[in-house]
C-alpha cells in the first residue's frame, strides 16, 4: 500500500466540513489509493514491467435550490492543503453554474451504513513473491502452453498482475467508511498453426483475491493450450436455426445484458425491454439472476456502495419473474422507489449503476449432460462485438466455437454470427448447468438457448 503521512480518514472528514463552510449544502468525498504490479512476457522475454502507486481524492458538492440541487464534482491527486483548497473552490464554482436537478441529493440519513465483519477482501500475500518470481510465474504459464503440442508455434504472451487498494468515503450526512481490497491474476494466450498454415489463438486465466488461491501457472498454460488447439481447422456452417450452448465465460454476457436491462437509468428513460415489467414473467422458469455485494471474498463484494449504503443481496429475476430493478439513489427517486445499493463511482462525476457479484443461479445438469442433449447445434466459446439493443431486444454477435453433432463436439466453427431477440432468448433458456464458478464479479454456468439463428455460409 502507498505510504503516506496523511491520515486519509481525517482528510475525508475535514474535506466534507470545509466544503460545507465554503457554501455547499451537502458534500461527498471519495479517496482512493493503491499499488499495482503488472508484467507480461512473450516467448520467454519480458515485454512490459510496471509497478506504480496512486492516490487521489474526489469531491462532489450539492447546492440547494428552490426545487432541487445544483451538483458538481472535481478530483485531484494533490492532497496538500493548497491542493485541497483549489479542489473545493473549483467544485463550488462549477456547482453555481450547473442546472438545477429536482432528483439530485444524497440518500436519507437512516439509509447509510455498512456490513460489519471480515469480508475477506484484502490479502497481503498478493505481494508475497519478489519481482523475479512474478516474472517467472508468467514465463511458466507461457512455457506450459507452448510445450503442450508442436502445433503451438507462437504466443500472444502471458502475464502476472497484482494489486492492493484502499477506498474511503465520507459525506455530510454523517457517513464515514473505508475498506481495503486485493487481487492477483495469471494468464496465457498461445497461438497454434495447422497444416494449412491457418492460425488460431485463445487464452485462459486465473484470478483470486489471495495469491494462495491462484491456479498454478502450469494448469493455466495447459488449459490455454487445450482451448487454442481445439479451434484448429475451424470452418463456417450453413445458416440455420439451432440450439446454442454458451460456455460459462461467454454465458456471463447474457447475465450482464439482464443487469443492463434492469438498470434504473434505462428504465426511467424507457430504453429497456424490462420497462414496466416488474412482477411479470421475462424468462424461463429455471432462470434466477441475483446481484449480491455481500459474498465474502467476492470480486464484486464491498461493505458499502459508492453512496454509503450497506451492500445487499438483490434478486433481479426469480424463477423467470422480474422482481427488482437495479437502483442507486438518483434512479430510485426518478422511479419513486428505494435504492438497491448499486451505486458505483469514479473519483469525479455522479454515481452510476454498478453490480456486486452478479450471477445466474446454477441448475442441476452438468455441462456434459447439456451437451449430450444437443443433436445438432453450436457451443459458443467466443463472442465479438457489442450487439444487444436493450430497447428492442435485438441480439447479434460475431461468434466462434465448436459444432455439436449427436451430443459430441464435431469440428470447430468460426466467422459466423448468432442472432435472436433477448426477450425470446430469455424465455427459450432450456438448460442451465451446475458449473457456476466466479472467475470475475459476473458469473454464469453453461447455458443452452433454443431457437436462435446461426448465420454462416
Amino acid at each position: 500500500m502507498a505510504e503516506t503521512s496523511i491520515d486519509l480518514r481525517d482528510l475525508a472528514s475535514g474535506l466534507v466540513a470545509q466544503s460545507l463552510q465554503a457554501g455547499a449544502s451537502d458534500a461527498e468525498v471519495t479517496i482512493r489509493e493503491g499499488d499495482e504490479f503488472s508484467t507480461s512476457v512473450r516467448l520467454g522475454e519480458v515485454e512490459t514491467l510496471k509497478q506504480s502507486g496512486s492516490r487521489g481524492v474526489g469531491l462532489r458538492v450539492l447546492l440547494r435550490a428552490d426545487n432541487g440541487y445544483r451538483v458538481a464534482s472535481t478530483s485531484s491527486s494533490d492532497l496538500a492543503p493548497d491542493g485541497i483548497e483549489r479542489l473545493i473552490r473549483g467544485a463550488i464554482a462549477l456547482a453555481h453554474i450547473a442546472s438545477v436537478d429536482p432528483f439530485a441529493g444524497l440518500a436519507e440519513p437512516g439509509e447509510f451504513g455498512q456490513i460489519s465483519g471480515d469480508l475477506r477482501l484484502c490479502h497481503d500475500d498478493v505481494y508475497s513473491l519478489p519481482t523475479e518470481e512474478r516474472i517467472a510465474w508468467a514465463r511458466r504459464a507461457e512455457a506450459a502452453a507452448m510445450a503442450a503440442d508442436p502445433r503451438l508455434v507462437n504466443s500472444d504472451g502471458a502475464g502476472f498482475d497484482a494489486a492492493t487498494g484502499r477506498r474511503i468515503f465520507a459525506n455530510s450526512r454523517g457517513f464515514l467508511g473505508e475498506y481495503r481490497s486485493s487481487y492477483c491474476s495469471i494468464a496465457a494466450s498461445p497461438i497454434a498453426r495447422d497444416v494449412s498454415g491457418e492460425m488460431q489463438r485463445d487464452y485462459w486465466w486465473s484470478q483470486a483475491r489471495a495469491f494462495r488461491d491462484l491456479e498454478s501457472p502450469e494448469s493455466v498454460g495447459q488449459e490455454a493450450a487445450r482451448r487454442t488447439l481445439r479451434l484448429l481447422g475451424a470452418r463456417r456452417v450453413a445458416t440455420q436455426q439451432a440450439p446454442i450452448v454458451f460456455a460459462p465465460e461467454v454465458a456471463r454476457g447474457i447475465v450482464g445484458a439482464i443487469f443492463d436491462a434492469a438498470a434504473g437509468d434505462a428504465i426511467y428513460r424507457g430504453a429497456s425491454i424490462f420497462a414496466g415489467k416488474l412482477g411479470e414473467t421475462v424468462a424461463a422458469p429455471s432462470v434466477t439472476v441475483i446481484d449480491d455485494g455481500t459474498i465474502p471474498g467476492g470480486f464484486g463484494t464491498s461493505p458499502f456502495d459508492a453512496e454509503g449504503l450497506p451492500s445487499r443481496r438483490t434478486v433481479i429475476v426469480e424463477h423467470g419473474v422480474l422482481r427488482s430493478y437495479i437502483l442507486n439513489t438518483y434512479a430510485a427517486r426518478k422511479l419513486g422507489m428505494k435504492s438497491t445499493a448499486n451505486a458505483g463511482r469514479g473519483l469525479a462525476g455522479n454515481p452510476f449503476l454498478d453490480s456486486g457479484n452478479l450471477f445466474l443461479e446454477a441448475g442441476a445438469p452438468s455441462a456434459e449432460e447439456i451437451l449430450h442433449g444437443v443433436d445438432r447445434g453450436l457451443y459458443v466459446t467466443r463472442l465479438m462485438g457489442q450487439g444487444v439493443n436493450l430497447v428492442t431486444g435485438d441480439y447479434s454477435r460475431g461468434a466462434a466455437g465448436l459444432w455439436i453433432e449427436n451430443g459430441e463436439f464435431a469440428f470447430p466453427v468460426q466467422e459466423i454470427t448468432i442472432a435472436g431477440n433477448l426477450k425470446d432468448m430469455l424465455r427459450n433458456i432450456s438448460a442451465i448447468g451446475s458449473d457456476l464458478k466466479f472467475r470475475s464479479a459476473t458469473a454464469a454456468p453453461t447455458l443452452r438457448i433454443d431457437g436462435m439463428t446461426v448465420a454462416g455460409e
